[in-house]
């Protein structure tokens, strides 16, 4: 790790906090919570980005990935009401939607080429849909496009779904992974303190049952991303808190495989007199989380949320992936975001080159994938 800092100090500490926690970083040392939450409070951005990128060095070298996927988004019915969403409708708004299995197949049918590797599939709470509709959709995807990896269902799905089917987590996650789930996003984990949640999402499950949820996926051999839901109320204490929880999961588990820094957009929520996030704390974010989760292999800049740009310059502060191409993103287009639904692959090629970076497409397992540019012909 140390041969990764080319000085023996960047360029200046601006600030006094973070000099113990950079000799820490270089001697490969765990970092502490009181250490995540000096960097939260701490302004000194490019110390921050300078260790980050070390750090992400060491494990990536110059690799940037990214993938060519599709959205999924069977229905925005939900039964919660979250203040930080503005995707979700109850089931008499006139506009909700609800799509049918042949739907869902249609639209996955729309979105497919020979490239695509995986379909992300989320959607809202329904009252209605049970368990063996959604396992019935991910067996006709599977029978459909076997080939393509199905990463769905967020940890307060899974746990809505087994409530009302009344099964366990662990039934719960069977049956879906014997349907053909392949992995699963982790989205939904927000903030994992307790007075955050009551305010911006009381609705959904706590943090512990999340975290619950994931360490059983992971048991019965399905993987996921995690996340953590920035930029409303959370202090730096709350937001520290939640990585090392993260941390600690996967110490046990090691079922993570991406961790994602989602930005929130207020805009269109009941939570709209916040102010979005800037890029100095789009930025922060992602060097924070690349120093405190050690054992987490990938930190995503995910562009639907922080811009094509900010997720740019993320590949200099300590992330190591830039999603993909996507495709019709409806959460947070909702919500206000006014990034495009999808890049092209030469665009995705294009910003990370820029950025010095050495593009690397992906499956959702981080195993290369490598075809002809003729290929891709069909998604520009």
């Amino acid at each position: 790790m140390k041969s990764h800092f080319v000085h023996n100090q960047p360029p200046r500490i601006e600030d006094a906090r973070l000099k113990m926690i950079f000799e820490k970083v270089k001697a490969g040392e765990r970092l502490s919570y009181e250490d995540g939450v000096a960097m939260y409070r701490s302004s000194d951005l490019l110390t921050l980005g300078y260790m980050a990128n070390a750090v992400r060095e060491r494990l990536h070298g110059d690799t940037t990935y990214f993938n060519v996927n599709r959205h999924i988004n069977p229905t925005d019915v939900c039964v919660a009401s979250c203040r930080l969403c503005a995707f979700g409708k109850r089931a008499k708004d006139p506009h909700a939607y609800t799509m049918s299995l042949e739907q869902v197949w249609e639209v996955a049918g729309k979105g497919y080429a020979e490239a695509v590797t995986e379909f992300h599939i989320v959607g809202g709470l329904h009252p209605e849909l049970t368990l063996a509709w959604f396992c019935e959709m991910i067996s006709g995807l599977k029978e459909r496009y076997p080939a393509v990896h199905l990463k769905a269902f967020t940890m307060v799905e899974v746990a809505y779904l087994a409530k009302r089917a009344r099964l366990s987590l662990r039934e719960t996650l069977e049956r879906l992974r014997d349907a053909g789930v392949d992995s699963l996003p982790g989205g939904g984990a927000e903030i994992f303190s307790e007075r955050v949640r009551r305010i911006i999402c009381d609705h959904k499950i706590d943090g512990d049952e999340w975290l619950e949820t994931a360490r059983i996926a992971h048991q019965i051999g399905l993987k996921s991303n995690c996340t953590m839901l920035y930029g409303h109320i959370e202090t730096a204490e709350d937001a520290s808190d939640h990585l090392v929880r993260l941390r600690a999961v996967q110490d046990e588990t090691n079922g993570f495989v991406t961790f994602i820094p989602l930005a929130f957009h207020p805009a269109n929520t009941a939570l709209a007199h916040l102010e979005p996030t800037s890029g100095f704390n789009d930025l922060k974010q992602i060097a924070v989380s690349r120093l405190m989760l050690d054992n987490i292999p990938h930190v995503k800049a995910y562009w639907i949320m922080m811009t094509p740009a900010v997720a740019q310059i993320a590949q200099r502060f300590g992330a190591n992936d830039l999603d993909g191409t996507v495709v019709e993103e409806k959460i947070y287009h909702d919500a206000g975001a006014t990034t495009a639904q999808h890049l092209r692959r030469q665009d995705l090629l294009r910003l990370i080159r820029e950025a010095g970076r050495e593009p690397v497409e992906r499956d959702t397992s981080y195993r290369p994938v490598t075809r002809a540019e003729s290929a891709f012909t069909v998604l520009v």
